[in-house]
C-alpha cells in the first residue's frame, strides 16, 4: 500500500472514531493526528531495517534497558574516584609547574563534572521507563542534562584538543618553549577551552523542546512531557533547524578536531621513531667522543621522560579517536539524511555513546600511572607514604629525644 494510500485510510478511520463517540475534530486537528501517526509507522517501519545495525541493533536496545544504569552508575564512579586522584596528583608543587599538567588537571575537573551530573540523570532514566511518568519538572531536567552534557563534553573535546597542540608546540618549536608554552598562554587556553562550548552549543540549543503529549488511557486524558524535536506539523522547515544542527556539531565539535588529532598524532608518533633512531646512531659514537658523562646522563633522562609523556598523550589521543571519530561520522551521516536517521538509529545507541565517553574519562588514570613516572612517585609521597605511616609503629631510632637541663633528657612520642 502507498503513503497516499495510507494517510487517505487512517483520515478516514479518525474522522469515524470521532463520529462513533459522538466527539467534534476539526480537519486542522485530524490532519495533526494523521501526520504523527504516519510518522510513528515510518519509525515503526524503520526499526527493522538493517541499516541500523542489525543484530547490533537488537544488542544496543538489550543493553539500554537492561544493563546500562548498572554500568552507567559504576562507571561513573570510578571515573569520580580515579579523577579526584588525578586532580590531587597534578595539582601538587612539583607537577602543577608544567603547563601541560595544569591542562590534564583541567580535563579531569570537566570530566568528573560530567560524571557527577550524570549519575542522577541515570537514576531518574530507570525510574521515569519503569514507572512510566513524564512530568513537566521531569522534562525540563532532561532538557536541561542534555545542554549541561553536551557542553562538559564538548569541555572535554576542547583540552583533549588543546593538549595535542600544546605537545606539538613544545617538541616542534623546542627553542621558543617559554614562549609559546607559558603559563600566561596556558591559562589562557583552558579559560577558552571552558567558555567556546557555550557558543558551539547554541544550535542544540534551539532544536530540542519540552513538548506536550496528550493522551487517552481507559477514558482518562493523560498529558506527557517529553523532550523531542519541534512539532512535527510544518515538520519541513524544522528538519533544515536539525540538519544545521548536526553539521555543525558533527563537523566542529567531532570530525574537525579528529582530524586535528589524527594529523598530531602521526606527527608525534613519527617524531619518536627519530629520537629512538637517532638516540641508536649516537650510542655508536659514545666510546670515541670525549664528552660529559653528566651532562649525557641529565640529557639522556629528560630525553627518557619526554617520550614517556609524548607515548602517554598519543595513547590518550587514541582513545579519544576511538570513542568521538564513530560519533562524528554519525552525525554526519544524520546531516545528510536527515529526521528519519535521527529519530530511528542516533537515539538507538544514545547509550552506547555514552557509556563509551565516561570510560574514555575513566581512565585516564591507569594511563598516568602505568606511563608516567613522576606522576607514580608522586602518587606514592602523596599517598602512600601517608598510609603507611598511620599503620607502621616508629622504632627505637625514629624515637626523637630532647635534652633539657643536668644531661636530662625526655623521650617524646609521635
Amino acid at each position: 500500500m502507498s503513503m497516499d494510500n495510507n494517510e487517505t485510510a487512517i483520515r478516514i478511520y479518525l474522522k469515524q472514531l470521532f463520529l462513533s463517540r459522538g466527539t467534534n475534530a476539526t480537519d486542522d486537528y485530524i490532519e495533526k493526528l494523521v501526520v504523527h501517526t504516519i510518522n510513528r509507522l515510518e519509525m515503526a517501519s524503520s526499526t527493522a531495517d538493517p541499516t541500523c545495525g542489525g543484530h547490533l541493533k537488537e544488542l544496543a536496545t538489550i543493553y539500554a534497558e537492561d544493563y546500562h544504569p548498572y554500568c552507567a552508575i559504576v562507571v561513573c564512579l570510578l571515573g569520580i574516584v580515579t579523577n579526584c586522584l588525578n586532580i590531587i596528583i597534578l595539582t601538587r608543587k612539583d607537577m602543577a609547574s608544567a603547563p601541560i599538567n595544569r591542562i590534564l588537571t583541567s580535563l579531569a575537573c570537566a570530566d568528573v563534572l560530567l560524571m557527577i551530573e550524570y549519575i542522577p540523570f541515570t537514576l531518574y532514566y530507570k525510574y521515569e521507563s519503569k514507572e512510566k511518568v513524564f512530568p513537566y519538572v521531569g522534562a525540563v531536567y532532561m532538557l536541561c542534562h542534555m545542554h549541561v552534557t553536551q557542553i562538559l563534553h564538548a569541555i572535554s573535546i576542547c583540552l583533549t584538543l588543546t593538549l595535542a597542540i600544546w605537545r606539538f608546540l613544545a617538541i616542534k618549536y623546542i627553542e621558543k618553549n617559554h614562549i609559546l608554552c607559558s603559563h600566561k598562554r596556558c591559562t589562557l587556553a583552558i579559560t577558552t577551552c571552558y567558555v567556546l562550548p557555550l557558543f558551539l552549543c547554541v544550535p542544540q540549543y534551539v532544536t530540542l523542546t519540552v513538548q506536550a503529549k496528550n493522551i487517552t488511557e481507559e477514558n482518562i486524558p493523560y498529558t506527557l512531557y517529553v523532550v523531542g524535536l519541534p512539532d512535527l506539523v510544518g515538520w519541513d522547515d524544522k528538519e533544515t533547524q536539525l540538519k544545521i544542527n548536526f553539521w555543525l556539531y558533527g563537523i566542529f565539535l567531532k570530525l574537525l578536531p579528529c582530524l586535528i588529532l589524527i594529523v598530531i598524532s602521526i606527527w608525534l608518533i613519527n617524531t619518536l621513531f627519530k629520537a629512538k633512531k637517532g638516540r641508536q646512531v649516537l650510542k655508536g659514537y659514545d666510546n670515541n667522543l670525549l664528552v660529559s658523562e653528566g651532562k649525557d646522563k641529565k640529557h639522556s633522562k629528560y630525553e627518557r621522560r619526554a617520550d614517556r609523556t609524548t607515548k602517554m598523550l598519543i595513547a590518550i589521543l587514541f582513545l579519544f579517536l576511538l570513542t568521538e571519530l564513530p560519533q562524528g561520522l554519525f552525525a554526519l551521516f544524520i546531516a545528510l539524511n536527515g529526521k528519519h536517521l535521527f529519530l530511528t538509529c542516533y537515539q538507538l545507541y544514545g547509550e552506547i555513546m555514552d557509556i563509551c565517553a565516561l570510560l574514555n574519562g575513566s581512565i585516564n588514570f591507569i594511563l598516568y600511572c602505568s606511563m608516567n613516572r613522576m606522576f607514580r612517585i608522586t602518587f606514592g609521597q602523596v599517598f602512600k607514604n601517608k598510609i603507611l605511616g598511620r599503620w607502621v609503629q616508629p622504632t627505637v631510632s625514629d624515637t626523637p629525644t630532647m635534652i633539657v637541663g643536668n644531661n636530662k633528657t625526655i623521650t617524646t612520642t609521635v
